[in-house]
């Protein structure tokens, strides 16, 4: 045996070569139309299909980068919050459960600020992780909201977020509801010191957070084929009993019924936005941009401010 483990396999292998380590991640599968993407080439085009124009979920820091101008800006501090105030404990502790997010996102909680400007425009702009507990919005998440506000306000700023959230966190109970009503006062704080508060929905909105400061937008803007909506289609099916029309709960329903301004692809997003912001803030356009070019696609009657 000795012989065939230290002379024979050593010359096979010699003549065959050795087998490299492959990495397993790099590959995505679509979930729209199954096709294997390329996982830099995915990331190259901001996360979207090639073959389908799925839009695939996208990391926090992505989507910052992608949406300030030349992907600069600086992170706003949100202030600590309790943790684990209830002691909370299902299958597994909540405390264990947010260290596990924590360790793997290398951030405190689901969401994050960043301060910079979007076609010329000083804006602040918040984004959900959906990697974090599936974004879902308790004390962390509604103190940052409530920071973002201020700081909006006390640097006339636009406020933007990008919600992608299933909801209220059940394992902050009660104190998770509170932060329902705090994001609708934080959001009219904007409101009321006259500057933007804009919501671009991703997929998927749904739960607390879209009947909370999600729906409250001076514009809604909405990323192709993100799900919209409070309770799971399947809840809606079996308590009313009826089929739901296609395409229920998607972004291009809801801009037809009037629940959404603007459906965009990512790619067409800061143009669009930093349109938007700079007619909203009545400034004229950045040198190498346009103010008036082509209404994105589906786009509808903007409200007032």
């Amino acid at each position: 045996m000795s012989w065939l483990t230290n002379f024979v396999r050593p010359k096979i292998r010699a003549l065959v070569g050795e087998k490299k380590d492959v990495p397993d991640n790099l590959w995505e599968k679509c979930p729209g139309c199954s096709a294997m993407l390329f996982k830099r080439e995915l990331e190259e085009n901001l996360n979207v299909c090639r073959h389908c124009g799925h839009h695939l979920k996208l990391a926090p820091i992505a989507r910052l980068e992608s949406l300030f101008d030349e992907g600069h800006y600086k992170n706003v501090d949100v202030p600590k919050v309790l943790v684990d105030p209830l002691k909370f404990r299902d299958q597994k502790k909540y405390a264990d459960r947010l260290k596990d997010a924590q360790n793997k996102s290398k951030r405190q909680d689901a969401i994050i600020v960043g301060e910079g400007t979007v076609g010329g425009v000083k804006t602040i702009i918040t984004v959900f992780d959906f990697g974090f507990m599936g974004g879902s919005m308790g004390m962390g998440v509604g103190e940052a909201i409530v920071t973002a506000a201020k700081r909006a306000v006390a640097t006339k700023s636009a406020l933007v977020i990008l919600p992608a959230s299933g909801g209220a966190r059940m394992q902050e109970g009660a104190l998770s509801l509170m932060q329902m009503p705090r994001t609708i006062i934080a959001a009219n704080q904007v409101k009321d010191a006259g500057l933007p508060f804009i919501v671009v929905l991703t997929d998927p909105t749904t739960g607390g957070v879209t009947a909370s400061f999600a729906m409250v937008g001076d514009i809604h803007i909405a990323e192709k084929g993100a799900q919209i909506g409070f309770a799971g289609a399947r809840v809606i099916e079996s308590t009313i009993r009826e089929t739901l029309p296609p395409g229920f709960q998607r972004a291009e329903y809801l801009m037809d019924h009037g629940m959404v301004d603007i459906v965009v692809e990512r790619k067409d997003l800061r143009e669009t936005l930093g349109r938007v912001l700079r007619l909203l803030r009545k400034e004229k356009p950045v040198k190498g941009t346009l103010l008036t070019g082509p209404v994105p696609h589906g786009a509808r009657g903007m409200k007032r401010v």
